[in-house]
């Protein structure tokens, strides 16, 4: 696969923030996204048999499914400048890695709300979007 595929919370603004942060660090193109809540989305879900309850991010890359930390973490690792260094965090537990990202989630909407509209982006990123 030449490209990799970010399942995202299409109802979160912070992941859709998440998402826009994505495409600009990531000028070659390798993540393309979808929302969990889409078609494409829930059919990825099943064919990866990711849990229901995983509701925020998830990276589908070279025929294996990422949750949580260790989804993000390798986000990072392809995105331009410093932020691939946050690949390295991988070092820290899963379990202590993965607690405060479950904290963070739970309480997502409180602090950053929901979407009431998607964005639209240009033709030249809406191509990188599986759910159009």
């Amino acid at each position: 696969m030449d490209h990799a595929i970010v399942l995202f919370d299409g109802d979160c603004n912070f992941c859709d923030s998440s998402v826009q942060f994505i495409i600009q660090h990531d000028p070659a193109g390798y993540y393309h996204f979808a929302s969990l809540q889409s078609d494409v989305g829930m059919k990825l879900r099943k064919e990866y048999q990711i849990p229901d309850d995983v509701d925020s991010l998830v990276l589908i890359e070279n025929g294996q499914a990422y949750i949580k930390t260790d989804g993000a973490l390798r986000i990072s690792h392809h995105l331009t400048g410093l932020w691939k260094l946050a690949f390295y965090l991988k070092s820290v537990p899963r379990f202590i890695r993965d607690s405060a990202y479950d904290t963070f989630a739970k309480n997502r909407y409180k602090v950053f709300g929901k979407l009431n509209s998607c964005m639209l982006p240009p033709p030249h990123i809406r191509k990188r979007f599986l759910d159009k």
